[in-house]
């Protein structure tokens, strides 16, 4: 059914490779769920096939630059990847989908690392973001990063960031459905070409927006998500953490770190 999803203590599942990679002038292919749930119609319903597992690099530490072995360094896109990332980067920069390429400064589109196996969702730009033209650059991103850091994540080689809404929404409101509906074929075609592994969705709007699931996120966080193959992690935005600021056990910022240590495990497990 739409909306459907399966909570799992996530094993390792491979994904299929009924879809198509974007980037040849073909649309996506959409693949039906595995074990036999129904696609999700409601929500993002495509997914890439696999990325070959990365074993550890030799000597790498979080947050020094190389990573934590998680993912090849972004300097090893083959050329056609390259192109298929710039021409998506091009088309998607000048759309005018919706009214709030009326008010942008530009298009957010990502940082991070396309090579990565992790990839991290968010809701939308800020006013930081929507200066800099990069995802989680304010205040949220920086306590984003210090979470991934203690999960011995490097947010520079590990992760690839970005939003489901590339625009800022004014005053930094929720995006409407009228907005997530015409983002979400850039972000299935960035899904495609980034091939990650595990999805980590920042907060409840990520979570509708690519699950179709709704609900508090305080009671869905920290549960592994199926989806066409990939396993998903929800998480609370940092946004909610920065005004829950205790570090005390069981609170929502120890609860988030134990999450994307989760997260990292996983990675390693199916290294």
């Amino acid at each position: 059914m739409p909306g459907q999803s399966c909570i799992l203590p996530y094993a390792g599942q491979s994904k299929g490779s009924e879809h198509t990679f974007w980037g040849q002038g073909r649309p996506l292919a959409l693949g039906p769920w595995e074990s036999g749930h129904a696609r999700q119609t409601s929500a993002i319903d495509s997914l890439p096939a696999s990325q070959p597992a990365i074993g550890p690099a030799a000597n790498a530490a979080p947050g020094d630059g190389v990573g934590s072995g998680l993912a090849s360094p972004a300097e090893g896109l083959s050329l056609a990847h390259q192109a298929a990332l710039a021409a998506w980067a091009h088309q998607c920069s000048t759309c005018q989908r919706c009214p709030l390429a009326q008010g942008r400064q530009q298009v957010v589109l990502s940082r991070g690392n396309p090579l990565a196996r992790l990839m991290l969702i968010g809701e939308a730009p800020g006013a930081q973001e929507d200066e800099l033209g990069q995802p989680f650059v304010g205040r949220s991103g920086q306590l984003l990063d210090q979470l991934l850091a203690a999960a011995g994540l490097d947010s520079n080689q590990d992760v690839y960031i970005c939003n489901v809404v590339k625009c800022r929404p004014p005053g930094n409101r929720k995006p409407t459905a009228l907005e997530l509906a015409a983002c979400r074929p850039w972000l299935q075609q960035q899904i495609a070409l980034v091939q990650p592994q595990v999805l980590v969705l920042v907060g409840a709007t990520a979570l509708q927006a690519v699950l179709g699931l709704k609900g508090p996120i305080s009671q869905l966080r920290g549960q592994w998500q199926s989806f066409g193959g990939c396993a998903c992690m929800p998480i609370f935005h940092p946004a909610y953490l920065l005004r829950n600021g205790s570090i005390q056990p069981g609170r929502p910022r120890d609860l988030t770190r134990a999450d994307l240590v989760a997260v990292r495990e996983h990675l390693l497990a199916s290294s």
